[in-house]
């Protein structure tokens, strides 16, 4: 487990970002939740946090699912992990997080694009049903289509059928940690990897971390609470097909790569389920981000922990696609951003200094994609907009931002 499972305070960019959205959030008891407007305030926070990575394709479409019709979002890498023996390239499928009540394709849709752009595979989601208009099952029934509908038309899709990862966040890492589970028993090729950022596979237990950090960060107890309150009717929590975690047998499952934050009531959860894997003998590179809250990589635009991470699930995709790939590096990395102000002051005025730089980079960013959408598509791709060269302020500020902020790795348990 990682030497230090919660940072002494969240990361400055963290601090900064939770005192401004908990001054805007309402505050709510179990009970007072209204689920349409929490569907609508997560989608619109999704996507103004998260970057619109260029990529060379984005299609959406439909296929039969078991109770209907499942959209599908495809993200197309503009440059592709194609093998040298010519076989197309690699296909990852993503599930959102949500609670299993709230998210959708938008909401990770800037998740998607990063690990697409950066990984060179294919990047599928999908939506899946929620609660409480469906039973905790009907999700997993959708995931598992989805898999096979991907393996059974990997030719048309242009992928590679023998290349498949799976990967999803909080309830969307509880979905793929059970697809990883499931995958050999319906007879797929053994997955690459299973990626699974802040996963709830455990929902029968309550553990240290749910109280530790019960409130102030993004997801909170009473928000666990209320989502059980609309998904945990007449589900057996012990069942390993809701708690994988709580299958009897692992050792069969593919290599994880697992993201966990400090600051997140479920942490424990998915540290647990790392422990777990490695007992069974399965690798696990576990990134762990001592000074983040739980949701932080929807937050790229301006979190740099948020970027950090999305670039090393894409490296760690990008090498378990590989044809030379020989074995998945059993490891634990404490990642996590130091502040160096040049002089000394309160938190309140660090905030506000780390804050604007922050904005600043949100302004720059959706800047550049409103310039890329009213330019020809054929000079969309080439990236030129964003490049420092091009835009002095960006260079400036970037430099003034690492300046100030330092990320600071380090392996605290390794075997390659």
């Amino acid at each position: 487990m990682p030497a230090r499972l919660r940072a002494a305070q969240l990361d400055p960019e963290s601090q900064a970002l939770l005192r401004y959205l908990n001054l805007l959030a309402p505050r709510a008891d179990k009970g007072a939740f209204d689920l349409r407007r929490m569907r609508q305030r997560w989608s619109v926070l999704a996507r103004l946090a998260g970057r619109r990575v260029p990529v060379a394709a984005v299609e959406n479409r439909s296929i039969e699912g078991p109770d209907g019709p499942l959209r599908l979002r495809i993200f197309r890498p503009q440059r592709p992990q194609v093998a040298a023996t010519g076989r197309p390239p690699p296909v990852f499928l993503w599930f959102h997080g949500g609670g299993f009540v709230v998210g959708g394709i938008a909401t990770a849709d800037s998740i998607c694009r990063n690990i697409a752009a950066r990984s060179g595979a294919v990047v599928v989601t999908a939506q899946y049903r929620l609660a409480p208009e469906h039973h905790l099952h009907a999700g997993r029934e959708d995931s598992l289509a989805v898999l096979d509908w991907i393996v059974a038309h990997a030719a048309e899709l242009g992928v590679d059928a023998e290349r498949i990862a799976v990967g999803g966040d909080s309830a969307g890492g509880n979905l793929a940690a059970v697809l990883a589970q499931q995958a050999a028993r319906r007879g797929h090729p053994a997955l690459r990897l299973q990626v699974l950022a802040y996963p709830a596979t455990n929902l029968r237990d309550r553990f240290a971390s749910y109280t530790e950090n019960a409130g102030g960060y993004l997801l909170t107890a009473a928000n666990i609470d209320w989502f059980e309150s609309l998904f945990g009717r007449n589900v057996d929590a012990s069942e390993p097909l809701v708690s994988p975690a709580l299958a009897s047998k692992l050792a069969d499952v593919a290599p994880a790569l697992i993201v966990s934050a400090g600051f997140d009531p479920i942490r424990d959860d998915g540290l647990g389920y790392a422990g777990l894997l490695r007992a069974a003998r399965v690798p696990v590179q576990l990134l762990h981000y001592g000074g983040q809250f739980h949701g932080f990589i929807n937050f790229d635009a301006v979190l740099r922990s948020a970027r950090d991470a999305l670039d090393r699930i894409a490296d760690a995709l990008a090498d378990a696609f590989a044809e030379d790939h020989a074995r998945t590096p059993d490891r634990t990395r404490e990642i996590g951003i130091e502040a160096r102000l040049p002089i000394p002051v309160g938190r309140a005025v660090r905030d506000l200094w780390v804050g604007s730089l922050m904005l600043a980079e949100w302004a720059e960013q959706k800047r550049n994609g409103l310039v890329a959408a009213a330019l020809p598509a054929a000079l969309r791709p080439a990236g030129w907009i964003a490049h420092p060269l091009v835009n002095p302020a960006t260079l400036l500020r970037a430099q003034w931002a690492a300046a100030l902020t330092r990320l600071d790795v380090r392996e605290t348990y390794g075997s390659s």
